[in-house]
C-alpha cells in the first residue's frame, strides 16, 4: 500500500488482531473508551477512514451506510451480523466479514452450563448463600431436575447446535432431536439425532436449546403461543439472540409454569434491566452474553476480523464474507468462507 489505508477500531480489541493490523502497514485510529461509540460519533469517525473494524454494539443502520458509503470494507467482530443492514451494504458494494468457526466451542460450553445451572438452580442457590440465608437442610426445598436419558432439542443444528448436541449426548446419553429448515443427514449420522417439525421439537423436548441465525422468520419465534405447547417440565435455552424469543411471554410462561425453567446469554433489550423479573426467578439463570467470552475465542476473533481487512488489500480477497456477491468478478467469487446458517 503506498498511502495507508486508515481503518477505524470501534471498540478495545484483543492486542492480536491490532497488532496484525500494525504490522501490516494500516494506520488505525483506536476507541479507547469503555462505552460503545454514539451513532454520531460512529459516522464522524468513519467518514475519515476506509475500513471499520467494528462489534455486535455498532449499529451498522441504513442511515450510517449512507452517510459513510465511501467505506471500502466493514470487518465485524462476531459470528452474527444483525447489527448491520446487509441489502443496504450489498447495494453499495461494500464486503462484510465476520467471524465463523473459532467461537462455537465457547459458546456451546455456555449453552451446555446455562443448561446444568437452570436444572439445578445454581444462580438462585448461590444468592440465597450471598444473602447468609444458607438455613439448615430440607429434604424438599431446592430440588432442581437431572437430566439423564433426557431429550435434547436443538432448533438450528448448525456449528453450535452440533457442539451443545454432542455435549447432552456424551455426558447425559441425552436423546437428541431438531429443527432446521432442511434435514441434515450428516449431522443425523454423527448425532444419532432426527429432524422433525417445528411443532413436535416443542412437545417432546425436556430442553429446547436456541441455535439459529436471527431472521425475520425466527424473530419472536418463541413466544406465549409456543411456550404453552413445551411440557410443563422443560427448560428452555438461548444463547443466540435475544430476539428470537418473546421476554415478555417467557417470564409469563415461567411464572404461570408453563415451562419449568430458562437459560439464557442473551435478552432483548440488552443490557437487561437490573429490576427485570427474569433475575429474581429460582428456575432463570441470565448471563450477560458472554458465549464467545474466552482467552482463546475472542484471540481468534480478533485475529480473523483482522485478516479479513488485510486480505481484501492485499489480494481483493475476504476470506469470511457475509455478502460474497460484492466480490464477484466475471462470475468468480473470491471468498474462501461464505455464511453457514444451520
Amino acid at each position: 500500500m503506498e498511502t495507508p489505508k486508515k481503518v477505524l477500531v470501534s471498540r478495545q480489541f484483543p492486542e492480536i488482531g491490532i497488532s496484525l493490523l500494525e504490522q501490516a502497514g494500516f494506520e488505525l485510529t483506536l476507541w479507547s473508551k469503555d462505552r460503545p461509540m454514539h451513532p454520531s460519533e460512529l459516522i464522524d469517525f468513519a467518514l475519515k477512514h476506509q475500513a471499520l473494524l467494528c462489534t455486535l454494539s455498532e449499529r451498522i443502520t441504513k442511515e450510517f451506510l449512507k452517510r459513510c458509503r465511501h467505506l471500502e470494507i466493514i470487518s465485524q467482530f462476531a459470528v452474527g451480523y444483525d447489527n448491520i443492514d446487509v441489502a443496504e451494504a450489498t447495494r453499495l458494494k461494500i464486503p462484510i466479514g465476520f467471524t465463523p468457526d473459532v467461537m462455537s466451542e465457547a459458546t456451546a460450553d455456555i449453552a451446555f452450563g446455562l443448561m446444568i445451572a437452570t436444572a439445578r438452580k445454581m444462580f438462585f442457590l448461590h444468592k440465597t448463600i450471598l444473602k447468609g440465608e444458607w438455613g439448615y437442610f430440607k429434604p424438599r426445598a431446592n430440588l432442581g431436575m437431572e437430566l439423564r436419558g433426557k431429550t435434547l432439542g436443538v432448533f438450528g443444528l448448525g456449528r453450535i447446535g452440533m457442539k451443545m448436541a454432542r455435549r447432552c449426548k456424551d455426558a447425559y446419553g441425552m436423546a437428541v432431536i431438531y429443527h432446521n429448515r432442511q434435514p441434515n443427514p450428516a449431522a443425523e449420522k454423527f448425532l444419532n439425532a432426527s429432524w422433525v417439525s417445528f411443532e413436535e421439537l416443542l412437545t417432546r423436548s425436556d430442553v429446547v436449546s436456541v441455535h439459529s441465525v436471527l431472521s425475520p422468520e425466527t424473530c419472536g419465534l418463541f413466544n406465549g403461543e409456543t411456550f404453552q405447547r413445551m411440557k410443563p417440565t422443560a427448560i428452555f435455552i438461548n444463547t443466540a439472540r435475544g430476539a428470537i424469543h418473546n421476554e415478555p411471554d417467557l417470564i409469563e410462561a415461567l411464572s404461570s409454569q408453563q415451562i419449568w425453567g430458562a437459560g439464557l446469554d442473551v435478552t432483548n433489550p440488552e443490557p437487561m434491566a437490573k429490576d427485570n423479573p427474569l433475575l429474581s426467578m429460582e428456575n432463570v439463570c441470565v448471563l450477560p452474553h458472554v458465549g464467545s467470552g474466552t482467552m482463546e475465542a475472542r484471540n481468534d476473533m480478533s485475529r480473523l476480523a483482522a485478516e479479513n481487512i488485510i486480505e481484501f488489500y492485499k489480494t481483493g480477497n475476504l476470506p469470511h464474507v457475509v455478502n460474497p456477491s460484492v466480490l464477484e468478478k466475471e462470475g468468480q467469487t473470491k471468498c474462501r468462507h461464505q455464511i453457514f446458517e444451520g
